[in-house]
């Protein structure tokens, strides 16, 4: 297992993520608004994390379980922080951040990221590594 990877990859993710983010805000919001637009993109967002999980996961080398949960919790704590400070930089007050992880709230954001701890998991079982 190469951590050092993990974080390459989960580097890639997020700058994938931050040009979907932004794909987001310029057609779909305008198109579904706001809210529904974000739910949306929680779906085709786990899809774009699963992809790139697939592809890296053997250079990775998470072979067992344990080390694939790892990996995902990995990138689960880093794009948590990475969130968090882009929209605190953004000028979103906690408030509004924490709303995208609540349910309550139209938020599914808690569902993504509890799919980022497992898509290291699902890319090896689907790439039969490990």
């Amino acid at each position: 297992m190469r951590w050092r990877r993990a974080v390459l990859a989960w580097l890639l993710i997020a700058a994938a993520e931050s040009v979907h983010g932004t794909l987001r805000r310029l057609f779909l919001e305008p198109m579904m608004g706001d809210l529904p637009a974000r739910q949306l993109s929680v779906a085709t967002g786990s899809l774009i994390i699963l992809l790139i999980a697939c592809l890296c996961i053997r250079w990775i080398g998470a072979r067992t379980l344990p080390l694939q949960i790892g990996t995902g919790l990995l990138w689960a704590g880093l794009m948590l922080a990475f969130e968090f400070g882009l929209g605190l930089a953004l000028g979103y007050d906690r408030a509004r951040i924490l709303s995208d992880y609540d349910p309550a709230r139209g938020g599914f954001l808690a569902v993504g990221i509890a799919f980022m701890v497992m898509s290291p998991v699902l890319a090896a079982r689907l790439r039969h590594f490990g």
